[in-house]
């Protein structure tokens, strides 16, 4: 029986690219799509809120676990081909987090003083304008630490990638366990391996939250 190696290290730090990768794919990609949802949240329409609002619950209240199996396995019952496991994985976590961020945002959006979309308004300026340059600027502010505490939650998600053949960074602990046998050094090792892409994150978003602040009280 094989011991727990320098091997089984360079394997895990493989995974965790791979973890890192999906991570990436899935914040960008919910980002885009969930700042969709979020100005769609706050349209003037009427339809387009309660669809955006469907969206939201529709995702919000599916495990991402049955997610991840709907759009892995569920394409064949239309006839079509199944999606290799990255991008399965990818497009699973992508609606997962447009949903949460879409929220989030939209949370951040209207926590905006009201005086502040009154004083654009005065000014003649645009809904657009208004959006992206005086409301948008200071939600970012209120965004920041939700946002980025999200991203860590979205990492820790990427575990269940598995389900659909994905070998990250959990998974790829589980098969050096199989072979193995030494549960402790492995998944030891394993945290260690979240703790450095996550505790960074944390360190990143409390550092960008102070520099936004500036010359706030």
């Amino acid at each position: 029986m094989p011991s727990f190696g320098l091997y089984h290290l360079v394997f895990l730090l493989q995974a965790a690219w791979w973890t890192l990768a999906l991570s990436a794919l899935a914040f960008v990609g919910g980002g885009i799509l969930g700042f969709a949802v979020a100005l769609a949240r706050i349209s003037d329409s009427r339809i387009l809120r309660a669809l955006a609002g469907l969206y939201v619950q529709i995702v919000q209240g599916t495990p991402l676990l049955i997610l991840l199996f709907l759009i892995y396995f569920g394409l064949a019952i239309f006839g079509l081909d199944q999606l290799p496991a990255l991008a399965a994985a990818g497009a699973g976590l992508t609606i997962y987090a447009s949903g949460f961020l879409g929220e989030i945002w939209r949370g951040c959006i209207q926590s905006v003083p009201k005086t502040q979309w009154e004083a654009a308004e005065c000014l003649a300026l645009t809904r657009w304008q208004r959006m992206s340059r005086v409301i948008l600027p200071q939600a970012m502010r209120i965004a920041t630490a939700p946002t980025v505490g999200f991203l860590v939650q979205i990492v820790k998600n990427t575990s269940l990638a598995s389900v659909v053949g994905l070998v990250e960074l959990s998974q790829a602990g589980k098969l050096i366990n199989n072979s193995t046998f030494q549960p402790f050094a492995v998944f030891i090792c394993v945290a260690l391996f979240y703790f450095i892409i996550c505790y960074p994150l944390s360190v990143w978003s409390r550092g960008l939250e102070r520099r936004l602040n500036v010359g706030r009280r």
